[in-house]
């Protein structure tokens, strides 16, 4: 039975008198097969127009809710299931209220919406500084993108990466890395690829050999795929070889996950004498190793050493990195070079979680870097990062001649420090963040629990010298 209730101004009235039959129905208040009065009592009944009651009513034919035949008008739908009504009482044993299975097969921690940059002062570790990014000049790029784009390129095509950026990246690691690569894949983020790679190498409960203080989100990429971690010790010089051979021999590994350039988080570059025993143990044990170079560019005292990647006769290294750090990390542009049948597996599953990346950006990115543009840029942030640095050194030894006891290496490059202060900084983070400071203290890092926490990660390349001295007074008067 429809009440004729009065409809609202504010809104088309053929969509308000569709509602109100299709709330009468659920209620049961109409009931499978009963009519409907006729559109002229019902535009009497509303006071609307003819027209309109017929409009919402042969919407509501096409949408189900109606049957129409030839001298018969409409009817409620036979078919439907009526969610409740007041006119029909369901036996007992039909009352009961029904839970769905919402087991999930994992469970993750929520997402840190607020971010790093949300503090007035940020010491994050990967932070680039955005302040000075040549916007126009990229923005150049993208409406010559828009402009001069193959139509075909924007369908289902070039799922591995649009051909003028790869080849622009092949260029580019061949002259600036010693990388030399057939091809390679383009993902959204380092962190895709570190998610594809796990997913593709590891069954439920095979294990990854990562290094004990790490990344978390590539932790938990891993986990996620069903890995088990295993954490590989490390000193004052990188990843322990005894650490490394002896977890070798005792499990089966598939994967070595590895920061061998800028550890993270502890900055340290691994030597080549390190990294030639890593690989001769992992060729030996038939183990892949995944070499995260998050960020090459940034390297200070000397030429950076070659990725492990560039010398590779086994064909074990997958190479991973990104341009986060580079650009801004909403560009979400990362890539990854591993050989043929690695590849060949991961770029089919890629395919499956989003197909491509923006052709749009991918474009843009690639006529950047054919411009020489993208390398000056390079050129001038990596200067502005290396007097950073130095601007970080010259206040921690300040610090220290102040009477603070605090520990530290003048990293050879990357985007921070990792500082030892003596004390436990379990609480740090949080004492900071109240005062507006963005810290990452060492519990964050580590994969296994530790009994107790003594050092923290300054990064130094997001924020003005100005900045980082007022933010690192007030993390000093905390300590």
């Amino acid at each position: 039975m429809l009440t004729g209730q009065p409809l609202a101004q504010d809104r088309p009235k053929h969509l308000q008198l569709a509602e109100q039959i299709r709330v009468a129905i659920r209620q049961g208040q109409l009931q499978p097969d009963d009519p409907l009065p006729s559109a002229r009592k019902l535009a009497q009944l509303y006071g609307i127009n003819r027209h309109t009651v017929m409009t919402a009513l042969q919407n509501l034919v096409a949408q189900g809710w109606l049957c129409s035949e030839q001298r018969r008008g409409y009817r409620v739908n036979q078919a439907l299931p009526i969610e409740s009504s007041q006119h029909v009482a369901l036996p007992a044993q039909h009352s009961m209220h029904i839970e769905p299975d919402f087991a999930l097969s994992l469970t993750l921690p929520e997402p840190d919406i607020k971010g790093a940059v949300s503090y007035q002062y940020s010491f994050a570790g990967g932070l680039a500084d955005l302040s000075d990014f040549p916007y126009d000049e990229f923005r150049r790029h993208l409406s010559q993108a828009c402009r001069t784009v193959n139509i075909p390129s924007l369908h289902y095509s070039h799922s591995t990466g649009e051909p003028a950026l790869k080849k622009q990246l092949q260029r580019y690691l061949r002259r600036a890395r010693a990388l030399e690569c057939d091809d390679l894949l383009v993902c959204n983020g380092s962190q895709e690829a570190l998610f594809l790679i796990a997913k593709a190498f590891i069954r439920p409960g095979e294990g990854i050999a990562v290094e004990s203080l790490g990344y978390p989100p590539a932790h938990r990429a891993f986990e996620a795929c069903g890995a088990t971690l295993y954490g590989i010790a490390q000193d004052e010089e990188g990843l322990s070889i005894d650490s490394l051979r002896e977890r070798l021999q005792q499990t089966h590994i598939k994967l070595l996950y590895l920061t061998p350039l800028h550890q993270y988080p502890t900055t340290v570059t691994l030597s080549v004498a390190r990294r030639m025993a890593i690989y001769q143990l992992c060729a030996e044990h038939g183990v892949f190793i995944v070499e995260d170079d998050y960020d090459h560019e940034f390297h200070y005292s000397c030429p950076a050493l070659q990725p492990m990647a560039a010398s590779d006769p086994h064909g074990i290294v997958i190479y991973v990195s990104t341009f986060s750090k580079i650009m801004f990390a909403g560009a979400r542009m990362g890539y990854l070079v591993a050989r043929a049948d690695v590849l060949a597996q991961l770029s089919a599953l890629k395919q499956l979680i989003n197909y491509k990346n923006d052709i749009v950006l991918q474009l843009a990115l690639a006529g950047w870097m054919g411009s020489g543009e993208f390398e000056r840029h390079l050129r001038r942030m990596t200067k502005r990062y290396h007097l950073r640095c130095d601007a970080m050194a010259d206040a921690l030894t300040h610090y220290q001649s102040a009477g603070h006891h605090l520990t530290f290496n003048v990293p050879d490059g990357g985007m921070a420090f990792w500082v030892n202060t003596h004390r436990d900084v379990s609480d740090l983070s949080a004492q900071a963040a109240a005062q507006g400071v963005y810290i990452q203290t060492e519990n964050v890092f580590w994969r296994f629990p530790q009994s107790h926490y003594t050092h923290i990660r300054l990064g130094f390349a997001g924020q003005c010298e100005e900045k980082m001295r007022e933010g690192l007074a007030i993390i000093m008067s905390l300590l």
